[in-house]
């Protein structure tokens, strides 16, 4: 039974279950992925402990196991030193091959990279000349738009303030 299943079965979560093994440091079973696999003896073990923390025993007061137990299973040795020869060149030939596709993926998307970054060049150059001309036509509409000559406000007031100060020119 995985973690899950066990844990359900009691009644606790899979976490507390992981919590008693690795505290009590229980000697569980694992699969090739690292998992917990529990026995039927194993079950029967962690009963006796979910009996005892409910009877108040503290989980630090619970003596660990002392025994361990090996994983179960059987490695193969090689039958002679050719047939691990012949896996290690296997091994050594797909690696230069890893090794030449990562080379070639990488200099094509540096390529590629190297014209994306050319055209936006192209692109900045293009827009600064839109902008150099635009600053030139508002250039000269500013400068179109702009009387040489101050502005005389009314001319026909400056002819009678002239008179009017001949007529009186002789108080002043």
């Amino acid at each position: 039974m995985n973690t899950s299943e066990v844990a359900k079965l009691l009644g606790v979560s899979p976490s507390t279950i992981q919590r008693w093994v690795k505290q009590l440091e229980l000697p569980m079973e694992r699969n090739e992925r690292g998992h917990y696999h529990f026995n039927n003896e194993d079950i029967d073990l962690l009963k006796n402990i979910q009996t005892q923390i409910q009877n108040g025993t503290l989980l630090q007061e619970i003596a660990p196991v002392q025994e361990k137990k090996s994983r179960k299973g059987i490695v193969k040795v090689p039958e002679n030193n050719a047939e691990l020869e012949r896996l290690y060149t296997i091994v050594t030939e797909l690696e230069a091959k890893v090794n030449s596709k990562a080379d070639s993926v990488t200099s094509y998307q540096l390529l590629q990279h190297r014209r994306e970054i050319e055209e936006l060049q192209n692109q900045v150059t293009v827009l600064t000349k839109q902008v150099e001309s635009l600053q030139t036509q508002l250039y000269e509409i500013k400068k179109n738009a702009l009387p040489d000559k101050p502005l005389v406000l009314d001319k026909g007031n400056r002819k009678k303030k002239n008179i009017v100060s001949s007529l009186f020119g002789f108080l002043g």
